[in-house]
């Protein structure tokens, strides 16, 4: 009998029978399972080695028997080509389950959380669960590329194009490892541009362009930051999450630990007294552990508060000569940058210089780091009063 609408309609159970599957007579595995229930649904049914399959295909109701057929010939087919239609039924189900949400939990459980520096992890964690939130309830393995490029526009636009980028590359690698865990077959990021272009960064700024930075930055939390950057040549992540508790000011000195700093080494940091003034200016505000910030976290609002700087540097510029270009552009990083060239340019030991910066590096780098444990604290207290009298007979009526 060939499966219609009319025939199916006419079928009945066996009696003493919970269900029954008719078959068609001209393709041979599509068929028709009634239940007691009531319920029809159409199936097609196949051998893969000794083991029978059946794949449901839709309801009567839903479906019209033609189109039942054209799907029972489809698995047929995939059958014949090597394929199991239920196996694939089934992975495409679990696979939806894995939503970018999924995978950036397991990401950070199995993966991040034992393979990363505490310091990068925060990064990547902040990144993957604050920047692609909009996309966490999309399944992973048929996320578009079209999505991921809108979503790195959105965040260059309320972030800044450098932390698009930032978040563009831990995502890559998220999914990176995703494929290698056989959760989704492609990375969506593959294809995507970088919002902005990144080059070797190699400004060292000028004494007038210090000056100018100094003058403008302010007297609030982020010119106190900006100050301190160039004073003390940590990094800007570092200073913005200083905590009260790292601070010795009778002492004058300022201690990070290991889960604070970017190669997780304690570091200590000796306080000229151009950087005590800055921060013995800090109001201490109740039981916040942070000096900076007036949020959960450390200080935030890096673009604005830059974009104002610059702002207010090109206004002075042009007060003066209203044909003025602006100064030439530059990052915060440029600070530490050039407080360490100019250090060196002052007679600074570059051994000196890299511990004054906490780098492993040169002297202190593969084998020789392990067993080079001096901290040069005197050296690196005078390189940094060095450089602080300097700073200080440069922007002396600014403070």
């Amino acid at each position: 009998m060939r499966l219609t609408k009319p025939n199916v309609n006419g079928l009945k159970i066996p009696d003493g029978k919970a269900e029954t599957i008719v078959f068609d007579d001209q393709l041979p595995g599509f068929g028709v399972r009634l239940r007691a229930g009531g319920k029809r649904t159409w199936i097609a049914q196949y051998r893969v080695g000794t083991k029978q399959r059946r794949v449901t295909l839709g309801t009567v109701e839903a479906l019209e028997p033609d189109e039942a057929r054209r799907r029972a010939r489809d698995v047929i087919a995939k059958v014949q080509l090597g394929g199991d239609p239920q196996v694939e039924k089934h992975t495409a189900r679990a696979r939806a389950q894995d939503t970018v949400g999924s995978i950036v939990r397991k990401y950070l459980s199995t993966y991040a959380e034992r393979n990363l520096s505490a310091k990068t992890l925060m990064e990547v964690r902040r990144n993957l669960t604050s920047h692609w939130k909009p996309l966490h309830e999309a399944a992973a393995h048929s996320l578009r590329r079209s999505a991921v490029a809108s979503r790195l526009v959105e965040i260059a636009t309320e972030n800044g194009p450098f932390a698009a980028n930032r978040a563009r590359a831990y995502l890559a690698a998220m999914f990176s490892w995703a494929i290698e865990q056989g959760l989704v077959d492609d990375n969506p990021v593959a294809g995507t541009g970088r919002i902005a272009k990144e080059v070797s960064r190699d400004r060292v700024l000028a004494d007038p362009e210090l000056r100018l930075i100094w003058e403008y930055s302010g007297s609030g939390e982020y010119g106190v930051i900006v100050k301190l950057l160039l004073l003390t040549g940590q990094r800007r992540e570092e200073i913005a999450a200083m905590q009260w508790d790292e601070l010795d000011l009778a002492s004058g000195l300022w201690s990070m630990g290991s889960g604070r700093t970017k190669n997780s080494r304690k570091h200590t940091i000796a306080l000229s007294p151009l950087v005590l003034e800055l921060l013995q200016g800090i109001e201490h505000r109740g039981d916040r552990a942070l000096c900076f910030g007036s949020r959960k976290g450390p200080f935030s609002g890096w673009s604005k508060a830059k974009l104002g700087l610059d702002e207010r540097i090109t206004a002075a510029l042009r007060a003066e000569n209203p044909k003025a270009k602006p100064m030439l552009a530059w990052r915060l990083h440029d600070l530490r940058r050039t407080a360490a060239t100019r250090m060196a340019d002052l007679g600074v030991q570059p051994h000196v210089v890299e511990a004054v910066l906490n780098h492993v590096s040169g002297h202190k780098a593969g084998i020789a780091g392990v067993y080079n444990h001096a901290a040069y604290s005197l050296e690196k207290k005078a390189a940094l009063t060095l450089w602080s009298k300097h700073i200080a007979d440069l922007v002396g009526d600014f403070y």
